[in-house]
């Protein structure tokens, strides 16, 4: 994508921030409906560029509030906003955004079609913010879409998709084609719903322990758990909390990874 690239609305296309507009109608109505927005929703839009779905999802809830990070963006999405619903928006990067604080108590509905190049830092983001969060509906390269819903012994299966599946739902919903969008990227795209895990469901131990153990055993997938983890866990801790140490980071499911940080957390006690 070149910077002479412009959207739908005359709008050059920053190279930097990844953009790629959606504009086929039909997969903009598909969005709309899978999150179904109401009016008692807490509606929030990252990276709502020319405003392609923050019209009809402005229409359906009215009200809606929309991160964007480029401020040329932001006056023309007002005035397009200005009929059609209350639209407020934040201007900032999304990953400094407090989004617990932006529910202030009311469980956010969170929409995005996620630029590529950082798709996986927006993830992890709302995730520490999960517990304001009541969903998200996001578009994504397909390739990341499958890594997130991705079982174990699946080639694609890693960090992302342990360290999601142990917070939220999973569900991916449907592909989207290169030609939805302008300009055209070069991938397939899909739309996904994650859905939080209540408290009750959630592990009883640290998240940044369990990402410790994610992070180390899939950083060197290719070795086996002993050795992977050998900074972290001994071969006693392994077997104690029901893991083969022969075994290798894709073949354990997102509960194994809990057990072992519950077997290590105590341990230090």
């Amino acid at each position: 994508m070149s910077q002479r690239d412009s959207s739908p609305s005359g709008h050059i296309l920053r190279k930097r921030f990844g953009q790629h507009f959606l504009h086929d109608k039909n997969i903009l109505n598909r969005i709309v409906e899978s999150v179904a927005p109401q009016a008692e929703d807490r509606l929030i839009e990252i990276g709502p560029g020319a405003g392609a779905l923050t019209l009809p999802l402005l229409r359906a809830a009215g009200k809606l509030t929309a991160i964007e990070l480029d401020r040329d963006l932001i006056e023309p999405l007002r005035e397009l906003a200005r009929t059609v619903g209350e639209l407020s928006i934040v201007s900032a990067d999304v990953l400094t955004v407090d989004f617990t604080a932006l529910a202030a108590g009311q469980p956010l509905r969170v929409v995005g079609n996620l630029p590529y190049n950082i798709s996986t830092p927006i993830l992890f983001h709302c995730l520490e913010h999960a517990a304001a969060i009541r969903d998200m509906h996001f578009m994504l390269q397909k390739e990341v879409v499958e890594r997130m819903a991705a079982a174990p012994g699946s080639k694609v299966y890693g960090r992302l998709s342990v360290m999601l599946q142990l917070r939220c739902a999973v569900q991916p919903l449907f592909g989207v084609p290169p030609g939805a969008f302008r300009p055209r990227p070069k991938v397939d795209s899909a739309v996904v719903r994650l859905t939080p895990l209540p408290a009750h469901a959630l592990p009883q131990v640290e998240f940044a322990l369990i990402e410790r153990i994610v992070r180390a055993a899939f950083g060197q997938r290719r070795k086996t758990l002993s050795n992977a983890l050998s900074g972290i866990a001994s071969i006693q801790d392994l077997e104690a909390a029901g893991i083969n140490p022969r075994a290798r980071a894709e073949q354990l499911a997102p509960s194994a990874f809990v057990a072992l940080a519950e077997r290590l957390m105590n341990a230090e006690r």
